[in-house]
């Protein structure tokens, strides 16, 4: 079976990939495990399954990304730019979201900390414009 240019999973784990460019580009199911992503950007990036396990996405842009069923295990998401991205099934624990930006963003169906719920929806704003969703109600925000 031959897969669809641009959708081949890819292997970057431990890679550095510090101001790297995947904007726009299917990733779909690679794996950037340890990478450190920094200042990167990825708006609009298909990350459906992709593991960002224990990697450095700090400052990185992720606005209108789709890290569906991600896993962002241990991951550094400090000061990352999430605004209308689509977290759905995504596996965020343990992770550094401090000065994170999520105006927007959906996790709806996320595994998230009780401790990282208590910080995102100290700051949850918006509806995501891909899905419609309240970013407050996808984190079951009171």
């Amino acid at each position: 079976m031959m897969m669809a240019p641009g959708a081949i999973a890819e292997n970057y784990t431990k890679m550095s990939l510090i101001e790297a460019d995947f904007s726009n580009q299917n990733l779909t199911d690679s794996q950037f495990t340890d990478a450190n992503l920094r200042n990167s950007d990825l708006h609009n990036a298909d990350l459906t399954g992709v593991s960002l396990f224990g990697s450095n996405l700090e400052q990185a842009n992720l606005e209108g990304a789709n890290l569906s069923y991600a896993t962002l295990d241990n991951a550094r998401l400090v000061r990352t730019n999430l605004t209308h991205a689509v977290l759905e099934g995504a596996f965020v624990f343990n992770t550094n979201v401090d000065g994170i930006i999520i105006e927007g963003a959906d996790f709806t169906d996320a595994f998230l900390s009780g401790k990282t719920i208590d910080k995102l929806c100290a700051i949850a704003s918006g509806t995501n414009s891909i899905t419609g969703r309240s970013t407050r109600e996808s984190l079951g925000c009171r």
